[in-house]
């Protein structure tokens, strides 16, 4: 070894942030570090040759799979106008309450969220057909615009998640574990949210107006719209949860019923088709990238000794569980303030994830808790990509509107996350119980 030290992996780890901070591509400057780091550890010959090995073992991984299938399955739905019938449908139960089309923008985001697994696009997507229908009855735009950033976030807990997956195969722990351990605290963060309008209508009313009750007949007629959506999503998480398929297989399934659905709708057409295949092969292969820069990083930070080194360190504080979680949380929180919500959880898991096991819990709670962490940074001011993804849909509304609106929010986010840090049983519970 050349210069193996837990400093060396310290300044590694600032090149990497001073090249993020900079502009520069993640997947790219993840890899550079990573075999650059490498070489001054090991020697030039010997970083090809463990980046070499990395790229080859990413790229056979059978969980890989899982990604484009499920990517797929969201790009036909999304050719199919699913999230209008979903946002919809919820609208057609809820929407003669008080503040009932934000309690249905939140049902929305979540329905979309399980046939998506994008943060980024729940938001796009419902926002579009959302807003302008809160703006027509009259709902006030910080309410509006909040509602649906916040309730975009949805997408990366809200089962299929791109973002567990990708925590799955860095992590090399049970995708499908991760997804039945998201289950409650994505139902829970919805739950929160909904308390959120439900305070804020009760304490100002002229936030939000009420609509006509729809009679049954249209409840019913907009249940018919969905109910393939319903039963592919059942089929996808139900049989994940209950160990009957595999995430692979369950992204196959879902990624048929998608196409079938669509033929069904008479949707399917060539330039649909089309443009479903190119998005996903740009998206999976984009991801690929990142991946396999992440892990030659890995790699890098493990050769070093900067994980082993970080936790003897915390271990140093003398730290009870739930302080040193909390600590973690505050960095996390801090660091997603500047930095992208993937790039966050790519840099930080391998240094982090020792230290939580440390603590006495999993891989698999550790997984749910940065993508938490990594959705409160989609809207934490100033940089949340989700504010901006909103600006861009509503564009009517100032920016500075936008964060007002999402602050009460954020407040419900870092209690959400607290609940998971004292009570981990919300996380492990069901997995437990189900077996998996």
């Amino acid at each position: 070894m050349i210069y193996s030290t837990a400093a060396t992996g310290a300044v590694g780890i600032l090149i990497l942030f001073a090249l993020l901070l900079a502009g520069g591509r993640i997947g790219a400057v993840l890899g550079a570090v990573g075999v650059g780091g490498l070489a001054v550890v090991l020697g030039p010959e010997a970083a090809l040759i463990k980046a070499g090995v990395v790229v080859i073992d990413t790229l056979t991984r059978y969980e890989l799979g899982t990604l484009p299938l499920f990517l797929f399955m969201a790009h036909i739905f999304f050719s199919i106008d699913a999230s209008r019938d979903l946002f919809d449908a919820a609208a057609k139960f809820l929407g003669h309450r008080k503040g009932g089309l934000a309690y249905a923008s939140i049902a929305g985001c979540g329905g979309f969220g399980a046939i998506n697994g994008s943060s980024l696009a729940t938001t796009a997507t419902v926002g579009l057909v959302a807003y302008p229908e809160m703006k027509r009855r009259g709902y006030d735009d910080r309410l509006a615009t909040g509602t649906i950033a916040a309730g975009g976030t949805l997408g990366q807990m809200i089962p299929p998640s791109g973002a567990l997956i990708v925590f799955g195969i860095i992590a090399e722990t049970s995708i499908g574990t991760l997804f039945t351990a998201a289950i409650i605290p994505g139902i829970t963060q919805a739950l929160f949210y909904a308390a959120v309008v439900f305070i804020l209508v009760r304490m100002r009313p002229g936030l939000a107006t009420t609509g006509e009750r729809a009679d049954w007949g249209e409840r019913l007629a907009s249940l018919r719209r969905i109910w393939e959506i319903l039963v592919i999503v059942a089929l996808v998480i139900g049989g994940i949860a209950m160990g009957w398929i595999s995430p692979a297989e369950a992204a196959a399934v879902g990624a048929a019923g998608a196409l079938v659905t669509a033929m069904i709708r008479r949707k399917l057409t060539r330039a649909a088709l089309f443009n479903a295949f190119h998005e996903t092969l740009r998206t999976t292969g984009l991801i690929y990238l990142i991946l396999i820069g992440a892990l030659i990083f890995s790699v890098f930070i493990g050769v070093t000794g900067l994980a082993s080194a970080a936790g003897e360190l915390v271990s140093g504080l003398g730290l009870g569980q739930v302080a040193t979680l909390i600590l973690i949380a505050l960095l996390l929180l801090l660091l997603g303030s500047v930095l992208d919500g993937l790039a966050l959880m790519l840099l930080m898991t391998p240094i982090l994830l020792p230290i939580v096991e440390s603590t006495g819990l999993t891989a698999i709670w550790f997984g749910i808790f940065i993508t938490r962490a990594m959705e409160i940074g989609f809207v934490h001011p100033p940089l949340g990509m989700n504010l901006y993804i909103m600006q861009g849909v509503a564009k009517d509304v100032s920016i500075s509107t936008i964060f007002r609106g999402v602050l009460p929010f954020l407040a419900s986010d870092f209690v959400h996350l607290l609940m998971i840090i004292l009570f981990p049983a919300v996380v492990l519970w069901l997995p437990g119980v189900l077996g998996t």
